[in-house]
């Protein structure tokens, strides 16, 4: 008989949309859509009725009334601690929106008490899910351009990123704890942990309060050297947002992944290209189908882990280790200097 989990979804807002969507797809697969919260009754009603399940503007009365078996919190970050340590005292299984928390200390905090209670903890971050970039990690695996020894990560845009969440306006940390902390942990998905790295910002928009410009360097441990780069302030007629162009070099050939999806393979003098971007779904559009899709992809992997009892890719103690890339970034540009990212050692 097919283990089924009941997906309890907390937060119906901007992006949450697209979990709600991945659920009731992956219902058929055994991930049950089975209740959802916001603390705005009228989104709250709104998704109930969407997706025919009971609303709550309340967690914990959530929990009290459905059997839930897996939470998906995709709220904003200041209240990721507060909900995912209910969640840890109740024993639920619990999957946190990225960025993990506003603070290195809160992310912490988060992951001791969910270990503390013993309970499954993960962070939602989508981009290593999606099918561009688990095929070019599919030609790395394999070996096909070597050894990789360096690589630049790029997600530059001018898409009104403000008009869908004007609070991004307003953050006092912006583009690298919002999208940076995306190509970062690609970073470490494509080329492993980071020894140290060093750090520029811009604010080149006078609207916003931060910076929505980074360009960061970064030593990893194997050796290889990565360039991530990030902006909210492009100005260019070949916008690819909200994709990611890649530029990987190994010592035997390289990958590039273009607009579009366009994965480009050089090895041993001969070249290949492949369309390696996924389809549009029935509630999918473009431009944004490129993120929609991941999401699609890691709630099926969360399920599945749940369902299996096995921790995920991107757990909370995982996911501590891109987190503590964002804080160097940060470290590093106030100061000019490169900075070795924290290591967490869990509490004996």
């Amino acid at each position: 008989m097919r283990k089924t989990v009941a997906v309890g979804m907390v937060g119906c807002g901007f992006y949450a949309q697209n979990h709600l969507h991945a659920w009731s797809d992956l219902g058929a697969e055994g991930a049950v859509l089975s209740a959802v919260c916001d603390r705005d009754p009228a989104r709250a009603e709104a998704a109930g009725a969407k997706f025919g399940v009971p609303h709550f503007t309340d967690m914990n009365a959530m929990l009290d009334k459905v059997g839930i078996g897996l939470l998906d919190i995709a709220t904003r970050m200041d209240t990721h601690r507060e909900l995912a340590a209910i969640a840890a005292e109740r024993g639920v299984p619990a999957v946190v929106q990225k960025p993990f928390a506003p603070t290195w200390e809160e992310c912490i905090a988060i992951v001791e008490k969910a270990r503390k209670h013993q309970a499954w903890l993960a962070v939602h971050e989508n981009f290593r899910f999606a099918s561009a970039m688990r095929a070019v990690k599919k030609v790395l695996t394999q070996g096909t351009i070597g050894t990789p020894t360096w690589a630049r990560l790029s997600w530059r845009t001018g898409f009104d990123v403000y008009r869908g969440q004007p609070y991004l306006a307003e953050e006092e940390k912006l583009v690298i704890q919002d999208v940076g902390i995306h190509i970062l942990d690609l970073a470490r998905f494509f080329l492993g942990e980071v020894a140290h790295l060093s750090c520029e910002t811009q604010k080149r928009n006078p609207k916003i309060r931060a910076e929505d410009t980074a360009t960061i360097m970064m030593r990893h441990t194997s050796g290889a050297v990565s360039v991530v780069e990030a902006t909210y302030g492009a100005k260019r007629g070949d916008d690819p947002f909200p994709e990611t162009m890649l530029e990987i070099e190994g010592d035997g050939g390289s990958l590039i992944l273009t607009k579009g999806e366009k994965m480009t393979v050089t090895t041993q003098g001969l070249t290949f290209e492949d369309q390696v971007g996924g389809p549009l779904l029935h509630w999918t559009s473009r431009p944004w189908h490129v993120s929609q899709e991941a999401v699609l992809h890691t709630n099926r992997h969360m399920f599945e882990r749940v369902r299996d009892g096995r921790p995920a890719d991107t757990s909370g103690e995982d996911n501590l280790k891109t987190y503590a890339l964002v804080e160097a970034a940060y470290e590093a540009a106030r100061s000019h200097a490169a900075v070795k990212p924290a290591i967490w050692l869990p509490q004996a």
